[in-house]
This record gives C-alpha cells, structure tokens and sequence, in this order.
C-alpha cells in the first residue's frame, strides 16, 4: 500500500509539473539586473531579452539594481517569490566575489538556482587618450617607480574588475590606488576625462570609446587575443607574466525553490536566444562569447568560479565592511 501511495505521490507531483509548466507565464517577468543602466550586463541583458520574451510570450522587464557590489539585486531575489515572476541576471561580483570579502544576506550556493550561463568575456586594460602610460610594460615601471601615485577605477569594491586588477598587481608586484565607483559608467566617464590613470573593463561598454580614440587599449587580460580587437596582445603576451586572467560573464538564476518546470521553461527559451545565429552574431560584436547551457553545466560553472574567487580573495586579502 506504501509502495502504491509513493507511485500516486510521484505522479501527482508530475502533473502538477507539467500544470505549472503549461500556466507559466500568464503576466510580465521582472528580470533584476545587479548592474546600474550601462553597465556592460545591461547591455548584454538588453540583447537577449526582447528574444525570449517572444519565446516566452510575455514581456521580460528589467530592472536595475545596482550598488554594493550587486548585493541589494541578490538579495532581493533571495528572498524573492519563487514562482518565476521575478528572476536575476547578473555578473560576477554578488555571487562568486563578494562574499568572500564581507559578510552577506545570502547564500550564492544554496538560495539560487541556476537556469543558464548567458556568456562570458575577458576584460581591457585600459587608459585614456592622453596618457603618458603607452603600453603595459610602461604601467608597471611607471607603478614601481612610483608606488601608489597611479590608480584604477572598478564598478565599485568586490566587482570583477576590482579583484582582477588585485591579482594583476600581485602578478607584477606593483602598488596602484584603487578609486572604487557605484557602477562601470562613470568610471568609463572620469576614465575617458583623465580623472583616473587605468582600469580593467568589459569589452562591450569600453569598444566604442576605443574606436573613437577616447580610450587606449594596453592589453586584453584573457587566455587569448579577442577577434575585435586582434592586434591588442594580452597581458601575458605583453609583459611576460603568467596568469593575468581577467573576465566576468553574465548568467540567468530564479530564487531557491522556484519549481522545476519552471527553470526548464525559462532555461529552454534562454538557450533558444542564445544560440540563435543573430543572437549569438550581437553578443559575439559587443565583445562578449555566447554560451547557453543547461542549469548543471551553470551550476558547475557557478561553483568553480565562487571557489577560484574565493581562492584570489584570500590570497590577496581584501576585505570589503
């Protein structure tokens, strides 16, 4: 008897799955950016959106939440209804950097499940047209020679770009002075006036300003050169230092508890947009590889790079309060 209410629970279980999977969704999806407007998974969000809220048949809304490094999106998912109204996007810093460096409201393993891994990218070491600085090899005789006199601005404390220019400088053995911003626009902004000496951006948001001129590209801090930009060696290239990998990626997750059909339906029109040929041609030109995977391959994805950033955390000993 035990054995027959075990076989009725399980098929009940499924077709309350297959219900659910057929109502979702009957209104519009909140999508909640941990970025500011701009910001380079904002340009990447707006690019995969329109596309599956066709496939979904209701409209994806994003909302920007940007700020402490992206804990208040986090947040406000973690704690969010799991009924796939409100889902995130978002890059790296909230989930797999900054609780390494402070303490969080949340847990990035536990309170989030992951749908898919949208794309990834490495990041420009850039300065402004007018810098002294000509290439990267100078930046690091200009750092030594004067230490802490230089600076870098990030998207704020915690983000990709922060903890990617904390390994660059442990690699080359310099000391440069970290300006922290509330989100990569204006650090872009006071970058392009001068304001600050360099920085570690996305491709997307950094690309135009470089074909203007208004930014100089000294390196790209990848494993291998971008096919936007073939004639900028990476860092390793340029200086002979190993390892000076830096890049973020931007991922779609739903609160914990959120059910299964549910993250199968938004996964399912999430890999369709992607890996459409125009999709996958926008975010190939915005500096970024596409990837669309399945919510394992993302979870897998997720858990290495919260345990690699945690690793680089440690070792250099930031600390956000």
């Amino acid at each position: 008897m035990s054995y027959r209410r075990t076989l009725m629970a399980a098929y009940m279980a499924g077709v309350a799955q297959v219900v659910v999977a057929q109502a979702y969704p009957n209104k519009p999806i909140r999508v909640v950016l941990s970025v500011p407007a701009g910001g380079t998974p904002d340009v990447l969000a707006r690019t995969v959106t329109p596309g599956m809220s066709a496939l979904l048949g209701q409209q994806l809304v994003i909302d920007n939440r940007g700020g402490a490094g992206g804990r208040i999106a986090a947040e406000m998912i973690a704690t969010a209804t799991p009924d796939g109204y409100t889902v995130f996007m978002t890059s790296p810093p909230c989930l797999t950097i900054v609780p390494h460096m402070s303490k969080v409201p949340y847990n990035t393993l536990t309170d989030f499940i992951p749908v898919s891994l949208i794309s990834t990218g490495a990041m420009l070491l850039l300065t402004h047209a007018s810098s002294p600085i000509t290439s990267t090899r100078d930046l690091i005789a200009r750092a030594k020679a004067a230490p802490g006199k230089l600076n870098y601005s990030t998207a704020g404390n915690g983000t990709a770009n922060h903890i990617g220019m904390e390994i660059f400088k442990g690699i080359a053995g310099i000391n440069i002075t970290h300006v922290p911003y509330a989100g990569a626009p204006q650090s872009v902004i006071d970058l392009i006036a001068g304001r600050v000496d360099v920085m570690l951006n996305s491709i997307p948001p950094a690309l135009p300003h470089v074909k203007t001129g208004k930014l100089r590209t000294l390196a790209l801090a990848g494993a291998a050169r971008s096919s936007l930009l073939p004639d900028v060696p990476t860092v390793d290239e340029a200086t002979g230092l190993r390892g000076v990998q830096a890049g973020s990626w931007l991922g779609l997750l739903v609160p914990a508890k959120t059910p299964r059909a549910i993250v199968m339906r938004l996964n399912e029109a999430a890999m369709q947009v992607v890996q459409a040929p125009e999709t996958r041609a926008r975010l190939i030109g915005q500096g970024s590889d596409p990837v669309g995977n399945s919510p394992q391959e993302f979870a897998a994805f997720l858990r290495a790079d919260y345990d690699k950033n945690g690793a680089a955390v440690r070792q250099s000993g930031l600390r956000v309060e």
